[in-house]
């Protein structure tokens, strides 16, 4: 096992898997998941989250002192229902182009272990429905 460090990153888990949520500040990493987890999806940690490698697999979880709090744009810091870890098993890089349509597959590697990566945009409205339908795809693989 590996030291945890710290991401700026946020995530969630959808179906019980783990999705991490990166981009620069003002990429809609917390507006991608309040709408997940308006559609059932568990908030892990937002803004700040750690990651240490654990048997092989990347395990995330909020820094202390976010645990439970999610930013909502116009409402501010809000307390909500979280889970306390999830074994991330896809990354979502977030910008501001639209995705392409037919991309070649993407992996990113982090402390060693390389993951699955689709670069999309936060706010085209399809969004949250991609990164359920993906993770819906790994979650079918573990079973």
């Amino acid at each position: 096992m590996t030291e945890a460090y710290r991401l700026h990153a946020t995530c969630v888990a959808v179906e019980g898997v783990g999705v991490l949520l990166r981009g620069p500040s003002g990429s809609g990493k917390s507006d991608l998941a309040l709408r997940l987890i308006d559609g059932g999806a568990e908030l892990v940690g937002d803004d700040q989250v750690l990651v240490k490698a654990k048997d092989g697999h990347l395990i995330a979880s909020a820094h202390p002192n976010l645990s439970g709090l999610l930013e909502v744009r116009g409402l501010g810091i809000l307390s909500i229902p979280h889970r306390p870890s999830v074994a991330v098993q896809l990354i979502i890089a977030l910008g501001g182009q639209a995705p392409e349509r037919l991309p070649e597959p993407q992996h990113e590697e982090i402390q060693g272990i390389s993951l699955p990566l689709l670069s999309l945009n936060a706010f085209e409205a399809s969004t949250s429905a991609k990164v359920r339908l993906a993770a819906g795809r790994l979650a079918g693989d573990s079973r």
